[in-house]
């Protein structure tokens, strides 16, 4: 067990420095990669073979998701035609370990042809790919982390790393904001967590449970019970919230005053100022309201203390947001 604890560990070691290597190589280069893709007209376009394409896929996913159009185009597939996507004011982003690869250096020359900017990202910069570019990105590393030197291992990490550093540093530039990454993930947990609000899945009117002040307690625990939220509001005669009553003011209320409970008010048992929220919160900032104080109801109100919602934590869980 100890070997293989051993080996994961150096395993990681090496690709950790591979990535570390990188950072001294920040330079004009990678500025000016930046700076073709942020000014480019169309879009980025990447591609790359085998173990590089896998990981070019990853990049122009991240690119395209986060405010920079990219595609992947396989350069094998380019060669036979689908070059015919690429079209003017395209940047290509070309990934080779060796910077010799083929199916890349085939399709070159057309590029070169329709007048296109080629960023190479490649481990040697001296290749023919280095050399037939506009720019090159440096991602070379001492050692692959498979022992025989051949299964590409701290290379792709490498190479995955630079790409997102190319992607975040569009971002920011960009000026790409959390509501801009929401619409580019409309369906997913992500999305929703960035996109819905408390206004979105509050239950509203005749939904909202609320006694007025004078409310003897046996008829505010039939309106607990009624509207099954494990709590109800308590408001004036003017509908302004003065207070609300929980299934544990419920249980406290019993063991002190036992039968004469039921005789008592509203007002005598409420909590009163109760955790409340506006209803353009966010609803994950909803659920973290809820985790910090421990609780599974908020009153949604506005600066006047008019109700206009109730929010549980089954309709966040039930979202998706939790």
């Amino acid at each position: 067990m100890s070997e293989y604890i051993e080996q994961a560990r150096k395993i990681l070691q090496i690709e950790a420095d591979a990535v570390r290597d990188l950072i001294d190589r920040i330079d004009r280069s990678f500025v000016d990669a930046i700076e073709l893709m942020f000014s480019c007209s169309s879009k980025v376009v990447v591609t790359g073979m085998g173990k590089s394409g896998i990981i070019g896929k990853k990049i122009a996913a991240t690119m395209a998701s986060t405010g920079t159009p990219a595609f992947f185009l396989n350069p094998a597939e380019g060669g036979h035609g689908d070059i015919g996507v690429v079209s003017k004011g395209d940047v290509v982003l070309a990934i080779s370990n060796s910077g010799e690869t083929d199916e890349l250096i085939t399709i070159i020359p057309t590029l070169k042809r329709m007048d296109i900017k080629i960023i190479a990202m490649t481990g040697n910069p001296r290749s023919m790919l280095a050399r037939s570019s506009d720019v090159t990105l440096d991602i070379s590393v001492k050692e692959e982390a498979c022992p025989m030197g051949l299964a590409p291992t701290a290379s792709t990490t490498a190479a995955l790393a630079m790409g997102d550093a190319l992607a975040i540093t569009l971002l920011n530039k960009k000026g790409f904001t959390a509501d801009d990454f929401a619409m580019f993930h409309p369906g997913g947990s992500l999305g929703r967590r960035l996109v819905l609000t408390v206004a979105d899945l509050m239950h509203t009117g005749s939904a909202i449970p609320s006694v007025k002040t004078g409310t003897l307690m046996r008829n505010a625990i039939i309106e607990i019970s009624s509207k099954r939220f494990g709590i109800t509001t308590v408001v004036d005669d003017e509908s302004r919230m003065e207070g609300v009553i929980t299934d544990g003011d419920l249980r406290r209320g019993l063991e002190k005053w036992g039968e004469e409970f039921f005789s008592l008010h509203a007002e005598d048992v409420m909590t009163h100022r109760p955790k409340t929220i506006n209803k353009g919160m966010l609803a994950v900032k909803a659920l973290a309201l809820m985790e910090k104080y421990a609780i599974t109801v908020i009153i949604v109100s506005d600066n006047e203390r008019n109700i206009e919602g109730v929010i549980h934590l089954h309709d966040l869980l039930k979202a998706g947001i939790a």
